[in-house]
């Protein structure tokens, strides 16, 4: 995961906190917290190189409509990422609760 930007970690872990998410759905979440627009030009590259690099599979919901999940590995990186940021940044019980 060393070498995915900021923006790609985030694409992961909206992948990872919602249930098959299409592209828009994505979109919408990332809209939600940089609280302006994300462009397609941006979004869909980005997923391609988390696909290509293994860490996202692309499904295809219709002819139109592809949706994304973590594969093992993309689950395995933010668990990995997860443990490595505690290190770094140890918040007490009740900021965590």
């Amino acid at each position: 995961m060393y070498d995915l930007t900021g923006f790609q970690r985030d694409l992961l872990y909206v992948i990872a906190g919602l249930d098959e998410p299409h592209g828009l759905a994505i979109k919408d979440e990332l809209e939600s917290y940089y609280e302006k627009e994300i462009h397609h030009g941006r979004l869909y590259p980005n997923l391609d190189t988390l696909v290509d690099k293994g860490f996202v599979e692309k499904g295809q919901r219709d002819r139109r409509t592809n949706y994304y999940i973590l594969t093992q590995r993309g689950t395995r990186e933010i668990e990995a990422r997860r443990e490595w940021e505690t290190q770094y940044v140890d918040l007490p019980q009740e900021l965590t609760a």
